[in-house]
């Protein structure tokens, strides 16, 4: 019987925490066709037997895994209340913080898409997770809208949805493919297109701005898959 998380004691939790974690590591080194429950069960440090008390199968951990990291990337770019109150400069910001977390995640995120196109349930799961990036933008969009600072005749869900199919097809082309662009140039030329997309009045002139100083642990991810992807 497969033990359902919120009925989870700390030791269990502890276990099925290690199990994701486990999961993520293998997908990420080895690719999800490759990888077995064993090898999970390896790095682990768990029995065969205690994988089937959380997960009824290497489909399920995975789609724990990914959910886990396109959570984790929506908390990375969330622009909290500390940002500047300017519009352009809060687009400007979130643009920046969603391809620093593309370059942490972006080998789970593809390996996602990929298993989707010939999985239906992972086509789910994979637009239910990219709709909680759609609804923030349709309401930052709408409230825009209600100030009179953005076009008014634009549907805030359709704009959402293409706008950051914009910026994610983006950082796949610039991270994982190697267009060359650096940090700066690349977060104002995706702002300004941004900007002028919706209307944002007064409209912002291209020019590149000093990003936020980053932690030395994001500056190395970034390098990490720049370098991957120019390899």
């Amino acid at each position: 019987m497969i033990v359902k998380s919120g009925t989870l004691g700390g030791r269990g939790r502890r276990t099925r925490a290690a199990l994701v974690q486990a999961g993520r590591e293998a997908f990420e080194e080895r690719g999800y066709d490759a990888v077995r429950v064993d090898d999970v069960c390896a790095r682990a440090g768990v029995s065969h037997g205690t994988f089937y008390t959380y997960f009824g199968s290497r489909e399920e951990l995975f789609r724990e895994v990914a959910a886990t990291v396109v959570g984790e990337m929506f908390t990375a770019s969330v622009v909290g209340p500390a940002a500047p109150g300017d519009p352009y400069a809060r687009i400007e910001a979130a643009n920046l913080l969603y391809l620093r977390a593309w370059a942490a995640n972006s080998r789970l995120v593809r390996m996602l898409e990929q298993v989707a196109a010939t999985d239906e349930s992972f086509r789910g799961l994979l637009l239910e997770l990219r709709e909680v990036f759609v609804r923030r933008g349709a309401e930052g969009l709408r409230r825009l809208q209600e100030q009179g600072l953005a076009d008014p005749s634009l549907d805030p869900r359709l704009t959402a949805v293409m706008l950051g199919g914009m910026v994610e097809h983006f950082a796949h082309v610039w991270l994982d493919l190697g267009e060359h662009a650096d940090e700066r140039t690349a977060v104002a030329a995706l702002s300004t297109l941004w900007a002028r997309a919706i209307g944002l009045t007064p409209a912002p002139a291209w020019q590149p701005v000093p990003p936020p100083a980053r932690t030395d642990r994001e500056a190395d991810m970034t390098s990490a898959s720049t370098k991957g992807a120019g390899s």
